[in-house]
């Protein structure tokens, strides 16, 4: 006997076909028309072709805010990767003090961006600021909004604080599903805490280690409102990064065809790298047989 189909249940989903509709594919095909389009007002449009891509390219400015972000990136993964393994090896298994430190990993993780700023912000003040204060305290002289190396500092310290959270959780959950035989007959043959780790925890916390370093280079990568709060992309453009520089091509300058190719540009490097972290998963959850 045939099955049914009731394609009336594709009503369910209209709405939510609508609401991507209005709120992702339009806006980008928004700014796909502007990338290959000029205006002067008026709502007169004229073509530009791959104009606005090449002068993107080819852009010194555009170059040196892509070294800030990769650098910033970069710095992020080789602090916060094997600050949170560390973090989630030491974590108690199971227990009252297992759940307490869970609840208090996840606390930075539920406090709004915008907010995350402006308490650093506030905390490299030297007047009223805990971090400025003790530095000024000890002789240093501090100041984030006119040293570019202590700007640097303030931001990378705070994403530090709030993101590395979730990479102990994701490494916490990693090691949570190893079976404790593994942990038995190392027991048994008397395998140090380090060949436990390097040859058993490590090996099993690959899957969730990629995800982890796909999500904290993707959102470091993207970062825009803690800077932006804290720094202003400043002193000068030492903390403008990509989006920041974006913002103020398309906003502060109101350039909206190479801020839209630009835009373009930045979405197919996220594009890029996800799809190549999706490759090496499926890659290797294939090669454990999973």
């Amino acid at each position: 006997m045939d099955k049914v189909q009731n394609n009336k249940a594709w009503f369910l989903v209209l709405p939510v076909l609508v609401l991507v509709a209005f709120s992702a594919v339009i806006p980008l095909m928004t700014v796909v028309n502007y990338s290959v389009q000029d205006t002067f007002g008026n709502n007169v449009f004229f073509w530009e072709g791959l104009g606005w891509f090449k002068e993107v390219l080819t852009s010194d400015r555009v170059h040196a805010a892509f070294g800030r972000q990769l650098a910033f990136s970069g710095i992020i993964l080789a602090i916060q990767i094997p600050l949170g393994i560390a973090i989630a090896v030491c974590m108690p298994k199971r227990g009252f003090w297992a759940s307490v430190c869970l609840v208090l990993m996840a606390l930075p993780l539920l406090i709004p961006w915008n907010v995350v700023g402006t308490i650093w912000q506030i905390m490299g003040r030297t007047d009223i600021g805990l971090v400025g204060y003790t530095l000024d305290q000890f002789g240093i002289t501090w100041n984030y909004a006119r040293n570019p190396v202590h700007a640097w500092i303030m931001v990378v310290l705070m994403d530090v604080w709030h993101w590395t959270s979730l990479v102990a959780l994701l490494a916490y959950a990693g090691l949570q599903s190893i079976p404790q035989a593994y942990y038995q007959a190392a027991k048994i043959d008397q395998a140090s805490r380090w060949k436990v780790f390097r040859y058993i925890e490590l090996p099993k916390m690959q899957g969730v280690l990629l995800i982890a370093i796909l999500l904290r280079f993707m959102d470091s990568f993207m970062i825009y409102t803690e800077p932006f709060v804290v720094t202003g992309g400043g002193p000068g453009s030492a903390t403008s990064f990509l989006s920041i520089d974006l913002v103020k091509m398309a906003l502060g300058q109101f350039d909206l065809g190479p801020a839209a190719a630009f835009s373009i540009m930045y979405f197919l490097v996220i594009l890029l790298v996800s799809w190549v972290f999706y490759t090496v998963m499926t890659n290797l959850d294939k090669a454990e047989g999973r």
